[in-house]
């Protein structure tokens, strides 16, 4: 595609960096390796989140960032894997979005430079030094880049918004909850009633 060697080395190093965390954090999910949580621990915690079914939605998660990473290393299918992981970061973002931006108060930082960085991977390309060259870019087309993207910000967006009713729908079950405990009006006296009798309260004995 006419990059300088410069250009191909700088898209190298970008891949390699992007990938391997992707793909790391992937592998964290689905494997439990690098002392990730392993499927149940992260499907536990997916549906803790409120991305429901907690199991799918970690499995996708997982598949997406170690799959996407991979190929984005490998520079094979750049455009597609480049929208996959932005749009699963996307999803990522939207949990920390509560805390601010800065990742040191568990903000939404860290997503956003990988997803912004997948998706410039996706438009740009993987330079000259790729699998992608290496086949002739037959799986690198630009419109590949702007369909995928597309796409995937569509379907983040769908997913964002079911989360967000299920986080609404969990927070509001506690208060349905207790509004339904209250008594609509004055319990009863429990004193005893008056024996007809006497006039006086009876103790039963």
């Amino acid at each position: 595609m006419g990059f300088t060697p410069a250009h191909n080395l700088g898209l190298l190093t970008l891949r390699a960096g992007v990938g391997g965390v992707l793909f790391a954090h992937g592998a964290q999910k689905l494997f439990g390796w690098f002392g990730g949580p392993g499927i149940e621990g992260t499907a536990g915690a997916f549906d803790q989140m409120g991305f429901k079914p907690g199991r799918a939605n970690a499995m996708a998660a997982g598949v997406a960032e170690a799959g996407g990473g991979t190929l984005i290393g490998l520079g094979l299918a750049t455009p597609v894997a480049g929208s996959v992981a932005a749009g699963t970061m996307i999803a990522a973002a939207s949990v920390h979005a509560p805390n601010g931006f800065f990742a040191a108060s568990g903000g939404y930082e860290y997503p956003a430079l990988l997803g912004l960085s997948s998706a410039a991977l996706s438009l740009t390309g993987p330079g000259d030094w790729s699998l992608d060259a290496a086949i002739g870019n037959r799986l690198n087309r630009p419109w590949m880049a702007g369909a995928g993207l597309l796409a995937s910000s569509v379907l983040s967006a769908v997913l964002v918004q079911r989360r967000r009713r299920a986080v609404a729908a969990r927070q509001a079950a506690p208060a349905a909850q207790a509004a339904a405990d209250s008594p609509a009006t004055p319990a009863a006296s429990s004193a005893p009633a008056p024996d007809p009798r006497t006039g006086s309260a009876s103790s039963g004995c």
